[in-house]
């Protein structure tokens, strides 16, 4: 292929993922967790990329929209630092070993897998509603009605309690069992983030509320720590061997933030049951026609 022509394909693709990136930045701040496994297919049926290609440009797009994301959450004091950097760090391994597999695996047995994790979020979301943002929001208005008088206030999920008398035998088997829940929780999700691209934070949320015992609002605002410190790993891991379209991955990354903002603004004032329905729809839509398409290589 000729230069010129090289240059104007690569335009296109820019002028494509933009839009894309847009739609893929709206859903990840309004539902958070699950909005943006989308960009994948995204990337690969509208901008034109091959599978390996637009799992590792997804990184950087899940990444830094996954840090705008959580500048509101942050602010708001629903982001635990210490604790969303553990469980990131957790899943180095993790990390590791599905960015190998990556490039080991067939491009369109790749997609054909991605296809069943988007049918496992679409369940999840469609499970636990519960989860998103703007469910979140609508939880946190509720909450600001009923006042807690200061002198019952117990601990912030997550952090340790006031000093005390040493710890019993009970006390030290629950943290250990905790440690080993982030250990397992955090490998898991790194492994998703390094062989599909995706943050995972329909499968990071539970794990904090689990692990670490967080309420719900504070569980989402973590996640999206860990989903950007999981990205910057999978993404440090696949550099030396992958290439990146640094136009098309910049329009989307930039789109994409603009839709991050919006959609902050429309979890506010959407219902989160209507919000969550119409994306599962699409994840299952989505799902569908790469699953059919996937086949038809096989």
């Amino acid at each position: 292929m000729t230069l010129p022509r090289l240059v104007a394909l690569t335009s296109v693709r820019a002028a494509v993922a933009s839009p894309l990136g847009f739609l893929i930045g709206l859903s990840l701040g309004t539902l958070g967790g699950g909005g943006s496994i989308l960009a994948v297919p995204a990337l690969v049926y509208g901008a034109g990329q091959s599978a390996r290609s637009a799992t590792t440009t997804s990184l950087l797009v899940v990444g830094t929209t996954a840090l705008a994301g959580m500048v509101g959450h942050l602010r708001a004091g629903r982001v635990r630092i210490g604790a969303g950097l553990v469980f990131g760090l957790a899943g180095i391994g993790g990390s590791f070993a599905g960015s190998v597999l990556n490039h080991a695996v067939p491009s369109h047995v790749l997609l054909l897998a991605f296809a069943g994790l988007m049918a496992l979020a679409a369940w999840r979301m469609h499970g636990r509603h519960d989860e998103t943002p703007c469910h979140c929001a609508e939880q946190l208005r509720n909450v600001e009605r009923r006042s807690r008088p200061p002198s019952v206030a117990s601990p912030r999920a997550g952090e340790d309690p006031p000093p005390g008398v040493g710890e019993t035998q009970p006390q030290r088997s629950a943290a250990l069992e905790r440690a080993l829940r982030v250990v397992g929780t955090g490998t898991a999700v790194g492994f998703l983030t390094g062989f599909f691209g995706v943050g995972g934070g329909f499968v990071i949320v539970p794990g904090l509320v689990l692990a670490l015992g967080f309420d719900m609002p504070v569980a989402v605002g973590t996640s999206l720590l860990v989903i950007a410190v999981n990205s910057a790993e999978a993404l440090a891991f696949r550099l030396p061997s992958s290439h990146i379209e640094w136009s098309v991955a910049l329009a989307f990354t930039f789109a994409g933030l603009i839709g991050v903002v919006l959609g902050d603004l429309v979890a506010g004032r959407v219902p989160a049951a209507r919000l969550t329905t119409w994306f599962v729809w699409l994840l299952v839509g989505v799902a569908a026609y790469t699953a059919a398409q996937s086949a038809v290589a096989l």
